[in-house]
C-alpha cells in the first residue's frame, strides 16, 4: 500500500472522529457549526500544507533529474566533438 493512500486514509479517519465528536458534544446548534468551520478550516490548512510539502519535493526532484540529464548531454556533446 503506498504511503499517499495511508495518509489520506489516516487524514479520514481523523476528520471522520472530529466531526462526530463535534456533532455528539452538548453545544448548541450554533456553537457546533462554528467548531465544524473551525476544524475544516483548520484541516484545510493542515491539508494546503502538505500539499505544498509535496509540491515542492516533487519540483526539487525534478529539477534535479532535469540538471542531471543536462549534464548528461552536455558530456556527451563534448565527448562526440573530441573524437571529430
Amino acid at each position: 500500500m503506498s504511503s499517499g493512500k495511508v495518509f489520506l486514509g489516516v487524514l479520514a479517519g481523523v476528520a471522520t472522529g472530529a466531526l462526530l465528536g463535534i456533532l455528539f458534544a452538548p453545544d448548541k446548534g450554533c456553537e457546533t457549526r462554528k467548531k465544524i468551520a473551525k476544524k475544516g478550516k483548520d484541516y484545510v490548512d493542515d491539508l494546503k500544507e502538505k500539499m505544498n510539502e509535496v509540491i515542492e519535493d516533487v519540483t526539487t526532484k525534478f529539477e534535479s533529474v532535469v540538471k542531471e540529464i543536462k549534464d548528461s548531454a552536455k558530456k556527451e556533446s563534448e565527448s562526440a566533438e573530441i573524437e571529430k
